[in-house]
């Protein structure tokens, strides 16, 4: 049974993407807001609920190995594997947005994480409310920024807005609805089911949760950032990634700490963050310095393949 609920579980995650694709954009052009801020907000909100459900119960039971490892490395999963299989598929074109505000957010949220746990060993009720007093923040200025500047939709949206106003907005609720509770289910059977396979090797805790539970809780974003660009949502695609890491930390660990705060136990948590580190400011290069506002398919190959050496890194520590 175990074995049928992990393979149906790729199934209902590839489903789930793209349910919620399609009622995001289709909600989105109803109140005329951009894709990207649906994408940066409630899209990757819903993909990170696998995160926040994990981190939650891990931190309750006291083991905050998983709920560190689960938030790191998952970043790292969204940048590295999910972005840059994404990129290799379809070049991913970076919007102004994303260049001037939500990469810049990404990064800032990134330090002041890994600043908070050098200097203090943990994330406090305190810090939580921060954190999640920063996120209201972020998401309000992406709404009233978007509301401002999107007075005008393109040829693709309007195309799509006239597909959409036919749709009742009950039917696309529903559709987000059914989206949101595949990825979570979905997310549920894979994630058991990987545990188990991990335990069965003797793996440590922190090992399963920045490899294989973070493999598992980023699988929703890896569906629905594929889907996206498949459907040429390319905004949708890299702002549901952005907004995800941005998410993972200031509401994985920000709710997540308000609820109980959370130590830092195992000092090997430090070089996952750093290699965290690395794979945003290797992004940075790519869309600031290299190719600049678009990631090709070689810089999506690239990000993969640092994916693979982190991989590595974890499977020659545990030898």
């Amino acid at each position: 049974m175990d074995n049928i609920l992990f393979l149906l579980s790729f199934v209902m995650l590839f489903l789930g993407g793209e349910f919620l694709v399609k009622s995001s954009v289709a909600i989105a052009l109803k109140m005329r807001i951009s894709t990207l801020v649906v994408g940066m907000t409630v899209v990757s909100f819903a993909t990170s609920a696998p995160e926040l459900f994990v981190s939650i119960k891990s931190a309750l039971d006291g083991i905050t190995d998983i709920t560190f490892g689960n938030v790191i490395g998952s970043n790292i999963a969204n940048i590295t594997l999910v972005l840059g299989l994404t990129a290799m598929v379809f070049q991913i074109k970076i919007t102004k947005q994303t260049y001037l505000l939500n990469y810049p957010v990404m990064l800032f949220t990134s330090v002041l994480f890994g600043t908070i746990l050098f200097f203090t060993n943990e994330i406090s009720q305190f810090t939580g409310f921060i954190f999640v007093s920063l996120l209201v923040g972020f998401v309000f200025t992406l709404i009233i920024k978007s509301r401002k500047e999107n007075i005008q939709l393109s040829e693709d949206e309007k195309k799509e807005y006239q597909n959409s106003v036919k749709t009742p907005f009950y039917v696309s609720a529903l559709y987000m609805i059914a989206g949101v509770l595949l990825l979570a289910f979905g997310s549920e059977f894979l994630v058991n089911g990987v545990g188990k396979i991990a335990e069965s090797f003797n793996v440590s805790e922190r090992v399963i949760s920045v490899s294989l539970v973070a493999l598992g809780t980023s699988i929703p974003e890896l569906a629905t950032s594929l889907v996206a660009a498949f459907r040429k949502e390319s905004n949708l695609a890299i702002g549901n990634l952005i907004g995800s890491n941005i998410f993972n930390v200031l509401a994985v660990l920000g709710i997540t700490s308000i609820i109980t705060p959370i130590q830092l136990t195992n000092s090997a948590i430090i070089n996952d963050y750093l290699w965290m580190m690395t794979s945003i400011l290797l992004l940075g290069v790519f869309i600031y310095i290299l190719s600049k506002k678009i990631l090709n398919r070689i810089e999506g190959a690239f990000m993969f393949l640092f994916y693979i050496a982190f991989m590595c890194f974890l499977l020659v520590n545990c030898i």
